[in-house]
C-alpha cells in the first residue's frame, strides 16, 4: 500500500495520520500526530483460535524516554519494565476498545503503542487510543469500531477538550471520556468537588467532539481499510445448550437466591457445575468428541449464571443476597487498630474490608518520577494490595499487577483532591490499602479506608471522601435496565457495568466507568450519578461517627517539623564545602554517626530559602534549627559580638563570629596602641570581643577591635596635633594602608 496521509484541524490542533510506510507486515499500522506528538500503532492478530475460554486481547503503551529528550535513569541505561503511568494508559486504551470485539472471539490480538515524541499540550494516551483504534479499523482484524477519546477540562465555567498544561492546573475537572459515534463506553476522572451536572454535562460535552473523531477514522477506513477476515467464533452446540440449560437452570436459581455467606454461596454454585459437568459426562461419555463437548457444557452452565442474575434482578427485582437495589451492605469503620503507625483505619462493607495505613515523611521521600510526563516527583502516594487469601484462595504472590495498580491510582485521584498542599503541610504522605476480604469494590472501600487513616494521622484533609461502586444490569432483550447500589463480586463479574463514584458532601472527586456492552446512554449516567451521590452520603455519616475530622495532632510517633526561612544566597552556607557543614550540623544536632542513621534529623534545604527540619523528638528539632541559625545570621554593621581566634598573621587575626563566619581583625584596629606582632597578644582559640565594620567589595567581613573597646582617656585629653604631629600621623596612615593591601593580597 502506498503512503497515504490524512489530515484533520481539532480545535486549533492538527491531527496528521499517516500509513503505508511504517511496520508495513502488521496486520494494520498508523502514524498518527497530533502537534508534536507522535505515536506509531501496530496491530497483529493470531492465525488459529487458542482453547482458552477468553479473548487474548494485549495492549501495550511503550514509553521511550527519548520521546521527551531523556535518558533513563539508574545504572541500566535503557527502558525497562513499565512505569505506573503507562500501565494505567494501557489500561486507558484497552477498556473501549476490548467490548468492540465479539464475545466468542478467540484469536490472540496485540496492539502495541510507541510513544516516540511527545509535546505535553498534546496528549500522548489519547492519541494513542486513536491511534489504536484506527489501525484495528484499517486492519482486517475483526473489530466492531471506531472508538476514541478525549480529556475534558473545566476553568470557571467553561469546558475544555484536551486542555493544555497550563490550563489543566487551573482546571478543577480532570476527565477522560471514551466512546463510539452512539455511546459513552469509558470514563476516568479526578475533580476538585464538582457536582453531578457538571460531571455529566463534562461527559456528553466530551461525547460530542468524540463523534468527531470517530467520523474521521471512518473517512479513514472507508477509503483504506481492509476487507476483514473471517475468523472461527467460539461455538456451542443448540442441542448441548438446550439440555444444560433444562438441567441446571433451577439448580442455580436456587443456589443463587440463597441467603448464605459469599464463600457458602459460590460453594453451592460450584456443587451445581460440578453436577452438571458429571452428569453429562456420562451422557457423552461414549461420544468420540467427549471432550470437546464436555468444554460446552463448562461454558453453558457458565453462563447460566449470568443468565440467573440478569432475571432475578431485571425480571424479578431481586438480588442475589436479598437486598434492594439502592441498598448498601451494613458498613463499619474503625480507627487506631497499628499503635505505631502514624495512622491507621479498618473499613468494612459487607464481605469487602481494606485495612488502611497512613506514613508521613520529609519532602525528601517523595516519589521520583521517571517517566515522559512533567511531573518529576509526587508527594501523595496511595497503594493498593490484593492478597488472594481475601478471597479465599491460594496464589502467586509478587509484583502489583495491572488490577492492583489501577485500583491504587484510583485512590490516589480521589484523595489528592482534598490533601493540604505543600505549604500547608510539607510532608511526604503515603497510604497503603491492604485488602482483607473481598466481595466487590474494595477499591471504594480503600478510598474510606484511606480517608479515616488520614484524618487519624492528622493530615489536614479539607474534607472526608468515600465512594461506592455502582452496577447495570440489561435485560436479555436490551429494552430494560437495572441500576444497582454497591454491587458485590458477582453482580460485578456478571453485570454490563462497574460506575465507582468517589467524593464528599460537596461533591466528586474521582469517577471510573467500565462496561462490557458498546456503550451507555446519559440517562442511564444520570441516574447512576443520583443514586451514587444518595449512597455516599451514607456512607460519610457513618465514618463521621467514627472520626468527624481531622485530628489537631500528629502521632508521636510521626515526625514533627520546623519551618525556617532564610536568606536563598545562605543555603551554599548551611550546605558548606562537600557538605560539610551540614553533616556536621545533622550529626551533633541528633547526636549520631551517621546521616544515615535512623535517628538522624532530616533537613530539606528549598530554592527559596525555606528550611524543613523533620525529627519525632522536639529537642533535636530545636538544636538543629539553633544551629542552622547561628550559620545563616546576618552580620549587622556597628554591632559588637563575642568572637573566636581562629588564625593569627603577621597583619592581624581572624576570628569567627560563629560556625561559618569569619572576619578579619586588622593589626591597625587590635588595639588603640600601636601593636607590632599580633601573636604578643592573642594565640587560636582566645576569646576576643569585636565590632563590625561591615564588608568589603569583595565581599569580605572586616572587625575591630580597638572600635569595641572604650577610648583610653589620655587620648581623649590629648592636644590638638601639631603641624609635624599631623605630618607624622598621615605618614603612619600611608604605611598602614600599604600593609593592610599587603595583607590583603597575602589572604587572597
Amino acid at each position: 500500500m502506498a503512503k497515504k496521509v490524512f489530515e484533520l484541524d481539532f480545535l486549533g490542533r492538527k491531527i496528521v495520520v499517516e500509513t503505508g510506510e511504517l511496520a508495513k507486515q502488521a496486520n494494520g499500522s498508523v502514524l498518527v500526530r497530533y502537534g508534536d506528538t507522535v505515536i506509531l500503532t501496530a496491530t497483529v492478530m493470531g492465525h488459529t483460535p487458542i482453547t482458552q475460554d477468553f479473548f487474548p486481547l494485549t495492549v501495550l503503551y511503550q514509553e521511550k524516554l527519548y520521546s521527551v529528550g531523556k535518558i533513563p535513569g539508574g545504572f541500566i541505561k535503557r527502558e525497562g519494565r513499565p512505569t505506573d503511568e503507562a500501565t494505567l494508559a494501557a489500561r486507558i486504551i484497552d477498556r473501549p476498545i476490548r467490548p468492540m470485539f465479539d464475545e466468542n472471539f478467540r484469536n490472540e490480538v496485540q496492539v502495541i503503542n510507541t510513544v516516540l515524541s511527545v509535546e505535553q499540550d498534546c496528549s500522548p494516551i489519547m492519541t494513542a487510543l486513536f491511534g489504536s483504534s484506527l489501525a484495528l479499523g484499517i486492519s482486517d482484524i475483526p473489530f466492531d469500531g471506531p472508538v476514541a477519546g478525549v480529556v475534558v477540562g473545566k476553568i470557571g465555567k467553561e469546558y475544555i477538550i484536551n486542555p493544555t498544561v497550563e490550563q489543566a492546573e487551573q482546571s478543577t475537572l480532570n476527565l477522560t471520556v471514551a466512546g463510539t459515534k452512539e455511546a459513552i463506553c469509558m470514563v476516568e476522572a479526578g475533580a476538585k468537588e464538582v457536582s453531578e451536572k457538571e460531571m455529566l454535562e463534562a461527559l456528553m460535552f466530551g461525547h460530542e467532539h468524540i463523534k468527531k473523531l470517530c467520523a474521521f477514522q471512518e473517512k479513514i477506513i472507508k477509503e483504506i481499510g481492509k476487507e476483514k477476515v473471517e475468523v472461527e467464533l467460539a461455538h456451542i452446540d443448540e442441542e448441548v445448550e438446550k439440555a444444560v440449560k433444562e438441567f441446571a437452570t433451577d439448580r442455580m436459581y436456587k443456589a443463587l437466591s440463597s441467603k448464605k455467606t459469599k464463600l457458602e454461596k459460590y460453594a453451592d454454585i460450584d456443587k451445581v457445575k460440578e453436577d452438571t459437568l458429571e452428569n453429562f459426562a456420562e451422557v457423552y461419555g461414549e461420544c468420540e468428541n467427549c471432550e470437546e463437548l464436555l468444554g460446552q457444557v463448562k461454558k453453558v452452565v457458565d453462563s447460566i449464571e449470568g443468565l440467573v442474575v440478569r432475571r432475578m434482578i431485571t425480571d424479578d427485582k431481586t438480588r442475589t443476597d436479598g437486598r434492594k437495589m439502592d441498598e448498601i451492605r451494613p458498613l463499619s469503620a474503625m480507627i487506631d487498630l497499628l499503635p505505631r503507625t502514624h495512622g491507621s483505619a479498618v473499613f468494612t462493607r459487607g464481605e469487602t474490608q481494606s485495612l488502611a495505613t497512613t506514613t508521613l515523611g520529609s519532602l525528601e521521600e517523595n516519589q521520583i518520577l521517571d517517566g515522559i510526563g512533567i511531573e518529576p516527583n509526587k508527594r501523595f502516594m496511595l497503594h493498593y494490595n490484593f492478597p488472594q487469601f481475601s478471597v479465599g484462595e491460594v496464589g502467586r504472590y509478587g509484583s502489583p499487577g495491572r488490577r492492583e495498580i489501577g485500583h491504587g491510582a484510583l485512590g490516589e485521584r480521589a484523595l489528592l483532591q482534598v490533601m493540604p498542599d505543600e505549604k500547608e503541610f510539607p510532608y511526604t504522605v503515603r497510604v497503603v490499602s491492604e485488602i482483607l476480604e473481598s466481595n466487590g469494590s474494595s477499591s471504594q472501600a480503600t478510598i474510606c479506608a484511606g480517608c479515616l487513616s488520614l484524618m487519624a494521622a492528622g493530615v489536614p484533609i479539607k474534607a472526608p471522601v468515600a465512594g461506592i461502586a455502582m452496577g447495570l444490569i440489561t435485560s436479555e432483550d436490551g429494552k430494560k435496565y437495572t441500576i444497582l447500589t454497591d454491587i458485590q463480586g458477582l453482580e460485578d463479574h456478571m453485570g454490563d457495568m462497574d460506575f465507582k463514584v468517589a467524593g464528599t458532601r460537596e461533591g466528586i472527586t474521582a469517577l471510573q466507568m467500565d462496561i462490557k456492552i458498546k456503550g451507555v446512554t446519559e440517562k442511564i449516567l444520570k441516574e447512576a450519578l443520583a443514586q451514587a451521590k444518595k449512597a455516599r452520603l451514607e456512607i460519610l455519616d457513618v465514618m463521621a461517627e467514627v472520626i468527624p475530622e481531622p485530628r489537631l495532632e500528629l502521632s508521636k510517633y510521626a515526625p514533627k517539623i520546623s519551618k525556617l526561612q532564610i536568606n536563598p544566597e545562605k543555603i551554599k552556607d548551611v550546605i558548606g564545602k562537600g557538605g560539610e557543614m551540614i553533616t556536621k550540623i545533622i550529626l551533633e544536632a541528633s547526636n549520631v554517626t551517621s546521616v544515615n542513621d535512623v535517628n538522624a534529623v532530616k533537613v530539606d534545604l528549598q530554592d527559596d530559602g525555606t528550611v524543613l527540619i523533620y525529627h519525632q523528638d522536639q529537642e533535636i528539632i530545636d538544636r538543629t534549627r539553633e544551629m542552622i541559625e547561628e550559620v545563616v545570621r546576618e552580620v549587622v554593621p556597628g554591632e559588637i559580638y563575642n568572637g573566636k581566634v581562629t588564625k593569627v598573621e603577621d597583619f592581624g587575626c581572624f576570628v569567627e563570629l560563629w560556625p561559618g563566619t569569619e572576619g578579619l581583625v586588622h593589626v591597625s584596629q587590635l588595639s588603640w596602641d600601636r601593636v607590632d606582632k599580633p601573636s604578643s597578644m592573642f594565640k587560636v582559640g582566645d576569646e576576643i570581643i569585636v565590632k563590625s565594620l561591615g564588608y568589603d567589595n569583595k565581599g569580605r567581613l572586616n572587625l575591630s577591635r580597638k572600635e569595641a573597646l572604650p577610648k583610653p582617656k589620655r587620648l581623649e585629653e590629648e592636644k590638638p596635633a601639631k603641624k609635624e604631629d599631623k605630618k607624622e600621623a598621615k605618614e603612619e596612615k600611608k604605611a598602614t594602608k600599604k600593609t593592610t593591601k599587603k595583607a590583603t593580597k597575602k589572604e587572597d
